[in-house]
């Protein structure tokens, strides 16, 4: 088997993607390597309805919101980027099954990515990055579970089931 050269994780903001990240990050740490975090991302409304129409202002404005998604992502799972740790922070345009094959497939990758439950409407929505990377990945694939606590918030449902006690209280 050949040694680990750089951690490749996909990060979106979601509670699963959050756990993949910790975990991605402890490897790295562990292992003395780069830790490359990426946020794949569609226009609202898909490439096709984007391409019909293209503006280079709305196109920043989404990739800038990926960004900030990212940067969000690191401060809600880890307080920040890690100062030990060698990060390179990625925002790629498309779906996130094949952009995440496609960087995490030099020697050496190890791809990590947070696993979870989806709503039935979930399913029929979102193309599953996790079908398509067990499929077309290059390299070893870590699916990290949810945690209990997720599993706790109802992670998967909608509204989350702790969404809707806060909104039962009047809390937001």
């Amino acid at each position: 088997m050949a040694a680990v050269r750089r951690i490749v994780v996909g990060v979106h903001g979601s509670l699963g993607s959050l756990q993949a990240l910790r975990y991605a990050a402890g490897e790295a740490r562990g292992r003395s390597v780069p830790l490359a975090a990426v946020n794949a991302w569609v226009p609202p409304g898909g490439d096709l309805a984007e391409r019909r129409h293209p503006s280079p202002y709305l196109r920043r404005i989404w990739r800038d919101a990926a960004r900030e998604h990212l940067d969000a992502a690191f401060d809600e799972g880890l307080g920040g980027i890690p100062p030990d740790l060698r990060v390179e922070l990625l925002v790629v345009r498309g779906e996130a099954g094949p952009v995440l094959a496609w960087i995490a497939s030099q020697p050496g990758d190890l791809l990590v990515i947070g696993t979870g439950l989806r709503s039935p409407i979930g399913r029929a929505v979102h193309k599953s990055a996790a079908r398509h990377l067990l499929a077309h990945a290059r390299c070893p694939v870590v699916m990290v579970p949810p945690s209990e606590l997720m599993d706790e918030l109802g992670h998967g449902l909608w509204p989350p089931r702790w969404r809707m006690s806060r909104m039962q209280h009047g809390v937001r």
